[in-house]
């Protein structure tokens, strides 16, 4: 038996924008629901089960980071924002509020489907209680606290286990700096990101095959950190189509 279509709801106010979007989701076996506004989105939300929400900032009636604060007070659904917007306070606000991820206009499809796919596997192994997360040759067993390369056993530190057990929660997601340093350092250490810059370099010596040239836990510049969940997303990620038939237009309102 397959399984069932991934709902997700597409809250934008251009029409170009939402049927460029619903054609990429379609295609690749997504549901998809459309709402105009702020209102009539939280009101779509509330009434019919969700999988992903993907949300533009620039409504008509209220901000885009309001949609997702309001949503998320209730959901754990799984939130991308996009927006013309890329200045980093804006991201990291946007995260802290509860998304999940962060799409910066113009992007092509392929990046915006790696996301959400990640997303949505994210949200599926913490509902599920799944206690080990893969990324590439990296396997963490958050029920046992092991860590392995390969077929190698990791020893890492105590606090170098606890950064990198936050950022197995969120696999292929974005933490920021902020959220990090409070989890792993305490609340006190929220400014204090030289403690993080220290340890993700030296996590990284010990978890990616080549430390110079990180592909399992990346930067998010200004930001935060990620792991990346696997290389092909990480380069999906990263690959900004030129096409124009996948690449989604940027407006000046958002």
């Amino acid at each position: 038996m397959s399984e069932p279509s991934p709902i997700v709801l597409v809250i934008d106010d251009e029409v170009q924008i939402r049927r460029f979007l619903r054609t990429g989701l379609e295609i690749n076996g997504f549901i998809v629901h459309e709402a105009s506004t702020g209102a009539e989105a939280i009101r779509s939300a509330s009434l019919r089960p969700i999988d992903l929400v993907i949300v533009d900032l620039g409504l008509p009636d209220m901000d885009g980071s309001e949609v997702v604060e309001r949503i998320r007070s209730w959901s754990s659904v799984p939130i991308i924002v996009l927006s013309v917007r890329s200045s980093e306070a804006q991201k990291v606000n946007l995260l802290e509020l509860g998304a999940d991820d962060y799409v910066v206009k113009p992007f092509g499809i392929a990046e915006l489907l790696a996301r959400a796919r990640v997303a949505l596997r994210r949200h599926m192994r913490m509902a599920s209680g799944e206690p080990t997360v893969k990324i590439g040759p990296l396997t963490i067993d958050l029920a046992t606290r092991a860590v392995f390369l390969g077929d190698k056993r990791l020893t890492l530190t105590p606090k170098e286990y606890r950064l990198l057990q936050v950022l197995a929660q969120h696999a292929g997601n974005v933490v920021t700096h902020q959220h990090l340093l409070k989890e792993v350092w305490g609340s006190i250490h929220v400014h204090d990101t030289h403690y993080l810059r220290i340890f993700v370099r030296k996590l990284r010596q010990k978890i990616e095959p080549q430390p110079r040239s990180p592909h399992i836990l990346v930067t998010e510049l200004g930001v935060g950190y990620r792991l990346a969940h696997s290389s092909s997303e990480t380069e999906s990620a990263t690959n900004k189509s030129t096409m124009a038939d996948t690449t989604a237009p940027a407006n000046n309102s958002s």
